[in-house]
């Protein structure tokens, strides 16, 4: 009699035991099945999506080379100043013969490299040493074009200036843009004058794989500067400097002004 009560409860025991464990194995592929349900549901949708998203890129890359500058032309009209991105060829020296014609009072090349002096922009523009030695600003503070934004809206409320020429690339002219009227006020007006070379050609980038990756490059960083502009503030707080410096990590946008200077 012992050992019968004695067993009974084990049996019942691996019994109750052995139906929890049945029960949940039935119901776990019950579970489960709406899950891969709704997913099978959704997934047409999200590849849409994708397709969709896919397609606005690559209609939204034509329009950009379609409205890339094909000719240069001479700025309408005058303005306060002048202000030349370096990075590119023929650039400082359209910049320089605009102000030589009276475009503007003073020009501004934004960017240049530490190793580059006033002199040696003399050198390789003979005709205009008195013009460069008078009326040309260097800077050497911006590391990018958010840098130079910055720096043209310094150099525009030191000289009171309302209406600026911007010289730079056909390809580069649509993000310096952005980045201008993201720094600018309302008030001001920004003339663009875009400098066309024989390196890049806009009707026929697609036969070189150089001027293919170049206009591609620049698609991609124009639409990266028109999401941030949308949600930052202040282009001199801005930290995207750090993940598009071209050379090197950058720290800052742009070097801080001394004190006491606006």
């Amino acid at each position: 009699m012992n050992t019968r009560m004695t067993r009974a409860p084990v049996s019942l025991a691996t019994d109750a035991i052995g139906w929890v464990w049945h029960e949940r194995a039935a119901m776990a592929p019950a579970r489960r099945r709406p899950l891969l349900s709704r997913r099978r549901r959704l997934m047409p949708w999200g590849l849409a999506a994708a397709g969709f998203g896919m397609a606005a890129l690559a209609v939204g890359f034509l329009v950009f080379v379609y409205t890339l500058a094909r000719q240069e032309r001479s700025p309408e009209g005058r303005t306060d100043g002048i202000v030349a991105l370096t990075g590119g060829a023929q650039r400082i020296g359209d910049a320089i013969d605009l102000l030589a014609a009276g475009y503007g009072r003073r020009l501004l090349i934004t960017g240049v490299n530490e190793r580059t002096s006033r002199e040696e922009i003399a050198r390789l523009n003979p005709t205009q040493r008195q013009l460069i030695s008078c009326c040309v600003d260097l800077d050497y503070r911006a590391r990018n074009t958010i840098g130079n934004a910055i720096e043209t809206r310094r150099w525009m409320r030191t000289h009171h200036f309302s209406t600026v020429a911007v010289v730079t690339s056909n390809y580069h002219m649509p993000r310096t843009l952005i980045e201008l009227d993201h720094a600018l006020t309302d008030s001001d007006r920004i003339v663009p004058h875009p400098v066309v070379t024989d390196a890049f050609d806009a009707d026929t980038w697609w036969h070189s794989a150089p001027a293919a990756k170049l206009v591609a490059s620049e698609y991609v960083k124009f639409l990266v500067s028109w999401v941030r502009t949308r949600f930052e503030a202040d282009p001199e707080r801005s930290r995207a400097a750090i993940l598009i410096g071209r050379r090197k990590p950058v720290k800052m946008v742009a070097e801080p002004l001394l004190r006491g200077v606006d």
